[in-house]
């Protein structure tokens, strides 16, 4: 399908449920892609986003199964909640340094994505925003974002370390819950709270060092971490304290 030249903006719902539809083109006229536009676009292999395009809708891309790859022009300023919801034969994808927030969902359970790059323009990324990215082995995460949502990573069982940067200051509710790959993380001195079970179930996490910061562990925040010895910053407690979760 061709989208003829001085279309301006593809509406919400516009190609909805075209599981038939295996190709099309853009134009460079369109600024915005609405919500829901190729929802379960299920036979949509590939799509070329123009660089004229400003923002792209809630779950403007959701359950597009086929989608293998997809390049975010520079244009973009946010990836709107479920953008790419459940699009499971994903593998790759860009997103340009315009980019400031991921939305909820973005991600989700886009199982065959091995890797992301998050550019330093991203200040935050929303609740369940990579939620079992299962194929994800490594991800890193700017100095720029300031709060990682609920359930953000959770089931991102590929994963095998983390490093949060300086300036995040809470970790959400079930942030990395189940990376049951997860040997070893990073929280940094500007971390004040950590959600509910933020790192619950990550069975492969031997030892994480908790900053003076800190000043509230929520319920089950390391439950079923078996392996993992929890050290505090020797400042704040007595020589050789540590506790085994």
């Amino acid at each position: 399908f061709i989208i003829p030249d001085g279309v301006t903006s593809i509406g919400d719902e516009a190609f909805y449920n075209c599981t038939s539809l295996t190709s099309i083109i853009i134009p460079d006229s369109v600024t915005s892609i609405g919500n829901y536009a190729f929802y379960n676009c299920a036979s949509l292999t590939s799509i070329e986003i123009p660089d004229s395009v400003r923002s792209i809708g809630s779950n403007a891309f959701s359950y597009c199964t086929s989608l293998t790859s997809i390049i975010i022009p520079s244009s973009v300023t946010s990836i709107g909640n479920e953008a790419f919801d459940c699009c499971r034969s994903l593998t790759s994808i860009t997103i340009p340094d315009s980019v400031i927030s991921i939305g909820s969902y973005a991600f989700f359970y886009c199982t065959n994505l091995t890797s992301i790059i998050i550019p330093d323009s991203v200040t935050s990324i929303g609740n369940y925003a990579f939620y079992n990215c299962a194929s994800l082995t490594s991800i890193e995460i700017p100095d720029s974002v300031r709060s990682i949502g609920s359930n953000a990573f959770s089931y991102c069982t590929s994963l095998t370390s983390i490093t949060i940067p300086d300036g995040v200051t809470s970790i959400g509710d079930e942030a990395f819950y189940n990376c049951t790959g997860l040997t070893s993380i990073i929280i940094p001195s500007s971390v004040t709270s950590i959600g509910n079970y933020a790192f619950g179930r990550c069975a492969s996490l031997t030892s994480i060092e908790i900053p003076d910061s800190v000043t509230s562990i929520s319920g089950g925040a390391f439950f079923y971490c078996s392996n993992l010895t929890i050290y505090a910053e020797a400042e704040s407690k007595p020589e050789g304290w540590h506790q085994s979760w």
